[in-house]
């Protein structure tokens, strides 16, 4: 993950940090504004954006999960930046909307002649609708922020499920080649043992049956690896086939916030910013205008409100209240839907890391039993079938212990994943 990638995302993740005096209102510059068009209650700094930037990944580097993560960062198409980009542009033209608007002035006489000429507005007393503007454009700011790193995490899960789904393929294959080449000898040893007369035909049948099996196994493990290394290739800078092992990952910060949630809390400001955008157009605005012609110039101070009152009025502003209640909300469901997300991965990586002690038992005891089989086999006490069998039981926990292992450590990314702390926050 290079130092290139880190800096266009900081750049990215700082929408609203270039203009942080702008972004204060004009209220030192302008204070007469202070009723609503100004204000001084604007923040130009995000909580949210630093948070993003100050996460560090639990995969490390130098490891076989940072080179995947590396490889497939460089290629994405970061389609979840261009609306993170344009939601800066928008908040950095809110961030002006304190100042006055200039425009042209197009009005018929009463004689018929058209009178050409510039109209300066500008807001005095807003009932906090500038205010809200400007928070609604920075909310969407950190709203596309937490989504860019929710899509850069999500695809860096997916790239590293592929690479550990290949090697668990390819750990079964190197499984099944331990016990074939004496699947193949015990196969041979029965057919010939049944055309010498000595053995039942229906015995060879069986190890011809279960010799088949592993390589069919051994062949389907082999296509899913191939299968899961060409996919992930696809959607990498550059070929993976070489990277090989699992790596280790480390803990990830307790203070770290599920993205899903800090999500829902950007959208909740963001709700609550159009609420108070929506209700302010029912209370009066006060601006100066002024109008400047080749006869003269004007100027006058105007009172009125966007939305016209009606007999639905206190409906209207009951639903925009009842937004903001149902914003906050979202956020505990968001809270609430996390946590059962994580205590649920936690349980399974718990059971998963408990099956794959019990395996290592199971294998231990298969081992021994195939070394005392085969003495008792040479001793001529015991017969092919029973090693057979033997070998057999030894393919089948070796392949579940695999399993076990692999599936545990993409449960440890999926925790991660959900915790938005796969990929630095200066590497999106």
């Amino acid at each position: 993950m290079g130092s290139g990638i880190g800096e266009t995302t900081r750049n990215a993740f700082s929408a609203i940090s270039p203009d942080k005096q702008a972004t204060t209102d004009g209220a030192t510059a302008q204070p007469a504004l202070a009723g609503g068009a100004g204000g001084t209650g604007d923040n130009a700094t995000s909580v949210v954006i630093d948070g993003l930037l100050d996460r560090q990944s639990v995969l490390g580097s130098g490891n076989a999960y940072s080179k995947v993560a590396g490889a497939v960062l460089a290629a994405n198409s970061r389609a979840a930046e261009a609306e993170l980009r344009s939601a800066k542009l928008r908040a950095q033209a809110a961030s002006k909307n304190w100042l006055p608007t200039i425009g042209p002035n197009l009005s018929l006489t009463s004689l018929g002649d058209v009178v050409a000429g510039i109209l300066i507005d500008q807001v005095l007393f807003s009932n906090g609708r500038k205010k809200a503007e400007r928070a609604f454009a920075k909310a969407d700011v950190e709203v596309a922020a937490v989504a860019l790193a929710q899509d850069t995490n999500t695809r860096v899960l997916t790239a590293l499920e592929l690479y550990i789904s290949a090697e668990e393929s390819r750990a079964k294959v190197r499984a099944s080649d331990d016990v074939l080449e004496k699947m193949e000898q015990f196969a041979y040893i029965m057919q010939r043992r049944v055309e010498g007369g000595i053995s039942d035909r229906a015995d060879l049948q069986v190890t011809q049956a279960k010799l088949t099996e592993i390589r069919t196994n051994q062949t389907a493990d082999a296509n899913a690896a191939a299968t899961a290394v060409a996919e992930l290739n696809a959607m990498s800078l550059k070929p993976l086939g070489d990277v090989r092992g699992l790596a280790s990952t480390r803990k990830p910060s307790a203070t770290a916030k599920p993205l899903a949630v800090l999500k829902a809390e950007a959208e909740r400001e963001r709700a609550v910013a159009q609420a108070t955008i929506d209700r302010s157009g029912f209370l009066p605005t006060v601006s100066a205008q002024g109008s400047v012609t080749g006869d003269g110039s004007s100027a006058g101070i105007n009172v009125g409100t966007e939305n016209p009152l009606g007999f639905g009025t206190g409906a209207s502003l009951k639903a925009i209240e009842a937004a903001r209640e149902a914003a906050s909300r979202q956020v505990d469901q968001a809270d609430e839907d996390s946590a059962r997300v994580l205590r649920r991965l936690e349980q399974q990586l718990i059971a998963l890391q408990q099956k794959q002690a019990a395996s290592a038992s199971l294998v231990a005891q298969a081992d021994a039993n195939l070394d005392l089989f085969n003495r008792q086999y040479k001793a001529g006490v015991r017969p092919v079938m029973d090693v057979v069998s033997v070998y057999e039981t030894k393919v089948r926990v070796e392949r579940e212990q695999i399993s076990y292992i692999y599936q545990a450590a993409i449960v440890k990314l999926k925790i991660a994943d959900t915790l938005g702390v796969l990929v630095d926050g200066a590497d999106i």
